[in-house]
């Protein structure tokens, strides 16, 4: 079976409820559901919660909730990988096997059905561990600035600071969006940042963190931008 986890504890501190608060008409893990939906990949669409009203809610969406994130994996110190492993050992326990695994955030309104199928058709094809979403930096970092404890301003990287912009690398970062790959490398804890991963890049404007109020009114006008343009 393919599975879709969709991690969303319910202690979020800095953005209240913000799994289930509204973004654009639809609860904001809503949208995740249904791009994982839409995908037509997955047997099972999974919200892996601890909250009973996120789990009421992810089920209204389409999503299975078929257990209950234990206490010791909804804290904020707890990574993404040990809540996914989780899930995939409930299967197991119950006779069930997955086999390829996508882990999607519960707050990325802006990745498609179509996205996961093209990331899914990159891990096949690469037989890489993981595909996972990345982005570009917009500056070369290699010519960022950097302030002392004396508030003394320098290059961080002095040897680069000279340098045109064309001249140095392409930088990238993880998007943060969804990672795909197959549940014995979640399981084997299999890097995710490493040799053995591909990266499925997204462009910038599609990729927001959403962890402030300013982080959220700017995904929601980023979003709405893009469906009045037809993207």
């Amino acid at each position: 079976m393919r599975l879709c986890v969709i991690p969303a504890r319910g202690g979020s501190k800095r953005i209240p409820r913000k799994n289930i608060r509204s973004f654009c008409g639809r609860p904001m893990i809503a949208w995740s559901i249904c791009a994982a939906r839409e995908s037509g990949l997955f047997d099972q669409v999974v919200v892996s919660t601890d909250d009973p009203g996120i789990a009421a809610v992810s089920r209204e969406w389409g999503a299975d909730v078929p257990f209950a994130r234990p206490p010791e994996l909804a804290d904020d110190h707890v990574g993404t990988a040990p809540v996914v492993v989780h899930a995939i050992d409930w299967y197991v326990e119950a006779g069930e096997m997955p086999g390829e695994v996508c882990c999607l955030y519960a707050t990325a309104p802006f990745v498609r059905g179509a996205d996961l199928v093209a990331a899914h058709a990159a891990l096949r094809e690469s037989g890489a561990c993981f595909v996972f979403t990345a982005t570009t930096f917009p500056f070369p970092i290699l010519r960022s600035l950097t302030v002392d404890a004396h508030g003394e301003l320098g290059p961080m990287f002095p040897e680069h600071i000279g340098k045109r912009s064309q001249d140095l690398p392409e930088a990238f970062h993880d998007a943060g969006q969804f990672y795909f790959g197959d549940a014995r490398h979640w399981r084997d804890n299999v890097p995710m940042f490493g040799p053995r991963s591909r990266m499925f890049l997204l462009p910038r404007h599609r990729v927001q963190d959403i962890d402030t109020e300013e982080d959220w009114r700017r995904a929601e006008w980023l979003f709405r931008a893009m469906q009045e343009a037809g993207e």
